[in-house]
């Protein structure tokens, strides 16, 4: 999700000899490697796809059970008071990194990941569009990764940050992008043995054909996107992309319209969207 700046860090910390007695005991087998096998990237799948052991995006969320095994790790995501999408404990292994990558896909359009560290040294890096933070262990921290970031460990031992996703309530995105108070009023949350609060997880849904409402958005964000050089063709060339993305919404809310979203007449709307896809590749 964009961000109006590429860090924030949101007003609150946590028990973190607690945090990381729950990590610890995690067996070997909680971890996973990274979906896209990035070397030293490991994984525990906290919320999944029907609370199972995939990386799937789409589907009802559920805790696992290994987030069942850890309550304290239970109450600090239910205490944002959001639904919860795909969330993890991800580790990054001493001497390691996470490339420079920037995520604009369409699970990232809506969505911001909290960190929260866990398992951490000052040596670990968080790059951002320029900048660069420490996130300590009990902190809590949002960014832009729809810029360009990366992460270093060049740290003796293992980073591990709880890592959750969420598009936000009204309330979250005040308390994390409003004006924050002295650090010394920032609330700490302690765990409480007896408490076991409702998580709310994502039901995420896809319909086999995009409407065309959700079409025009994601256009007009890609539209606001698109920066043509100061060379006149490069300027005509920006022109003519906007053209073509007008008219493929136009075009596509023509087709549902017709044939609505539930799954008729998907040629036609793969070959509407494979014709604007040639037509722009030249102006690249």
């Amino acid at each position: 999700m964009k961000l109006s700046q590429p860090f924030f860090q949101l007003p609150v910390v946590f028990d973190v000899a607690r945090l990381q007695a729950e990590v610890a005991a995690l067996p070997d087998e909680a971890w996973v490697a990274h979906p896209d096998r990035v070397p030293g990237n490991s994984a525990v799948r906290l919320i999944s796809a029907g609370g199972a052991e995939t990386d799937a995006v789409h589907g009802q969320m559920r805790p696992t059970p290994w987030l069942e095994a850890m309550p304290y790790l239970r109450q600090v995501l239910a205490g944002f008071g959001v639904v919860w999408s795909r969330s993890r404990l991800m580790r990054l292994e001493p001497g390691t990194g996470v490339p420079e990558h920037a995520d604009i896909n369409y699970h990232w359009h809506n969505r911001v990941r909290l960190h929260i560290p866990v398992f951490t040294r000052p040596q670990v890096r968080f790059h951002c569009d320029g900048e660069v933070v420490h996130m300590a262990a009990g902190e809590a921290w949002i960014f832009d990764n729809w810029r360009r970031h990366h992460v270093e460990n060049n740290s003796d031992s293992a980073r591990i940050h709880l890592v959750a996703d969420t598009t936000g309530t009204a309330a979250f995105w005040q308390f994390a992008c409003g004006e924050a108070p002295p650090r010394e009023a920032w609330r700490t949350v302690a765990y409480s043995p007896a408490h076991r609060p409702n998580l709310m997880t994502e039901n995420a849904q896809r319909l086999p054909i995009m409407p065309a409402a959700e079409v025009q958005l994601l256009v007009e964000d890609l539209r606001s996107e698109v920066v043509g050089a100061k060379a006149a063709g490069a300027q005509a060339h920006a022109a003519q992309f906007h053209t073509l993305l007008e008219n493929f919404v136009l075009d596509w809310r023509q087709l549902c319209a017709l044939h609505g979203v539930g799954g008729a007449g998907r040629a036609e709307f793969r070959h509407l969207a494979g014709t604007i896809y040639d037509a722009a590749r030249p102006l690249a």
